[in-house]
């Protein structure tokens, strides 16, 4: 009687995996050097914020499971119901009794136990429509009114909705993706530089009649001249990473987290870790995102389903732009956008989602056997740099 061979064994890739759990657990250490003296001080419990982003984890790590068990291929199917709760969920947030303010800005939903944060989800949902969009679409994703036009419209959609808030970084980077997924599509660089051109002087009108916006751009230009008001936080950003030296000043003995900088287990923590874990960690971190960066875009590209090459991508560009903008605002070489550091800031709705997202990109690294594709056929080929 003849048995069948058994099955291969799914087999994700190791150095992805082991990267973003590196970047958990530095991010699970810094929530709690960051965090510790003010929920002392302001909730009696110096173990607050660490509790809740133990928690978040816990549920990430269920999210990064569900990502590698139900597979990047199921996702096709969940493309328009994920887009559709987004923007259900951004509507809700702006409507006041339902969203909640906290630092000028409304972002968020509270419900019994936690607080869960739109933009983030839309983020995730955007990717996976954009994805599943411009790979049905395939050959006619190069013309205006079929490939772009309604795309550039759907984000304009995204975008208006994140600025009610509101939330310039997620806007930013809805738009980024936008235009990586597109470009990888194959829509033509023109429609691209097109689009720029016209949105660079709703921009400038848009940051001209927001003082809120011009404090930022005042504060980024010179942080030094607005030490005591508007630049307050940058420069004290600035202070932070460059007291930390080369090897820093020890973990647990920053200063700035000390109730002189804000934000410093949220936005601002990669200036606590530039200061208590000097270049070093800072070097440590910036190589972690980078090998995340590396190994999903050479899972996207072993996919070899346009679907799941454009996923990869898109996935792997959020966490790495998020990460460099991050990185940048806190070093003054960007105006602040309210974007967290990846798997390391403390966010309960940020970290479960990247984690599911991370599940999404291991699952497309199973079982792949090297075989790589080029993203632009006959214009970009990053199979060399990714083998």
């Amino acid at each position: 009687m003849k048995t069948s061979p058994p099955a291969a064994p799914v087999r994700f890739d190791p150095i992805l995996l082991c990267a973003v759990l590196a970047l958990v657990a530095l991010g699970l250490v810094m929530t709690y050097s960051a965090s510790a003296v003010l929920a002392q001080d302001k909730l009696g419990d110096s173990l607050y914020f660490l509790k809740r982003q133990l928690s978040a984890a816990g549920l990430g790590l269920v999210a990064m499971a569900v990502g590698m068990k139900l597979g990047w291929r199921k996702l096709a199917r969940l493309a328009y119901p994920l887009l559709l709760i987004a923007i259900v969920l951004l509507i809700a947030v702006a409507i006041p009794g339902i969203g909640t303010t906290a630092g000028g800005a409304r972002r968020w939903i509270r419900l019994p136990g936690f607080s869960l944060q739109p933009a983030e989800l839309a983020k995730f949902a955007w990717v996976v429509y954009l994805s599943y969009s411009l790979a049905k679409k395939r050959e006619k994703v190069a013309t205006f009114s079929i490939g772009f036009l309604p795309h550039l419209a759907l984000c304009g959609i995204l975008v208006f909705l994140c600025m009610l808030q509101p939330d310039f970084g997620s806007s930013v980077l809805l738009v980024f993706m936008l235009f990586v997924l597109l470009f990888a599509a194959g829509t033509k660089l023109s429609y691209l530089v097109g689009s720029i051109l016209l949105a660079l002087p709703l921009a400038f009108v848009a940051i001209a009649t927001s003082p809120y916006r011009m404090k930022r751009i005042l504060a980024f230009l010179d942080p030094w001249a607005h030490r005591h008001d508007v630049g307050y936080q940058v420069a004290e950003s600035l202070m932070s990473i460059g007291s930390g030296g080369i090897t820093g000043l020890g973990l647990g003995d920053g200063r700035q987290k000390l109730f002189f900088l804000p934000e410093a287990h949220t936005d601002f923590i990669f200036s606590i870790l530039g200061e208590e874990l000097g270049l070093i960690g800072v070097g440590l971190l910036v190589v972690l995102y980078a090998i995340v960066l590396w190994r999903g875009i050479r899972a996207a590209l072993a996919a070899g389903e346009t679907f799941g090459t454009y996923l990869g991508l898109g996935i792997s560009s959020i966490i790495a732009f998020q990460a460099t903008v991050n990185m940048c605002v806190a070093m003054g070489l960007l105006p602040t956008k309210g974007l967290t550091l990846p798997f390391v800031s403390y966010g309960g709705t940020s970290l479960v989602v990247l984690m599911g997202s991370a599940g999404i990109l291991l699952s497309l690294s199973a079982n792949t056997q090297g075989a790589t594709r080029p993203v632009r056929t006959g214009t970009t080929d990053l199979r060399e740099v990714t083998a």
